[in-house]
């Protein structure tokens, strides 16, 4: 069945995507089509390079709506670049092209919880298929992002996960950068208890660097601007955040 452009268009003309494989000229003409249905195609050379991009657009307070990787890639290859990304980000949707000669490759991608697989040759219709099927996921999730993105820290206090801005009667907080990484970190992972060494781990991914003794110096200074009760220390083991009435409320 041949993807019809219109439809396929109004589901990705506003998403974007990053695009890594080192085949120039694959890279290139698979980048051209792309370009003409997604708002932003980044497409680069290797894994390493995609991760740059990726934590790059992260740091500006953006994310990539999809991420289209090879697998045999120098520097990173693609399943490597999945584990970072995915340690950064669980829920990213990505769809990796593969080569008939490495299934091997495929069970851990698989158990990484990978979006979906394309073999090479790439057939460009069942690429344009896949994100379709893709965009329509992003769309529908969305729709009900929208209603749980902000997380309520007390009666006039909010952090919301979109735009990362703490709000205190509809006003915005100023917050450090450190300040936003901390907070976007804790609230991707509501009611669970974030070790030192996960928070170290995750602004060193973010291309930042904090010890334990700098992590504590970060949540009081925190507290100073959220409801002491919504972020806990539990002694010995790490941080979370507890939201009002314990649940991300729902506008």
């Amino acid at each position: 069945m041949m993807i019809n452009s219109k439809e396929l268009l109004q589901y990705t003309k506003n998403l974007t995507l990053l695009f890594a494989e080192d085949h120039d000229e694959l890279r290139e003409n698979t980048a051209e089509i792309l370009k003409n249905f997604f708002k932003k195609v980044d497409s680069v050379e290797n894994g390493e390079k995609a991760l740059q991009y990726y934590k790059s657009e992260l740091e500006n307070a953006n994310a990539y709506d999809i991420v289209l990787t090879d697998i045999r890639m120098p520097k990173m290859n693609g399943v490597e670049l999945t584990e970072k990304i995915y340690e950064i980000k669980p829920n990213q949707l990505l769809i990796v092209i593969s080569a008939h000669d490495e299934s091997s490759y495929l069970l851990p991608l698989i158990n990484l919880g990978i979006e979906q697989f394309l073999k090479k040759p790439i057939d460009y219709q069942e690429l344009l298929k896949v994100l379709l099927r893709v965009s329509k996921k992003i769309k529908q999730e969305n729709k009900l992002q929208k209603s749980t993105h902000i997380v309520q820290l007390g009666n006039d206090v909010s952090f919301n996960k979109e735009s990362m801005l703490l709000l205190k009667d509809g006003l915005s907080i100023s917050l450090t950068k450190f300040e936003i990484l901390f907070l976007n970190f804790l609230t991707q992972n509501i009611g669970k208890i974030s070790s030192n060494e996960e928070i170290v781990n995750y602004f060193s991914q973010m291309n930042e660097n904090i010890d334990s003794q700098n992590i504590r110096k970060l949540v009081s200074k925190i507290r100073k601007k959220i409801p002491e009760e919504s972020l806990e220390s539990v002694y010995g083991v790490g941080y979370r955040i507890i939201p009002l009435l314990s649940k991300i409320s729902i506008f």
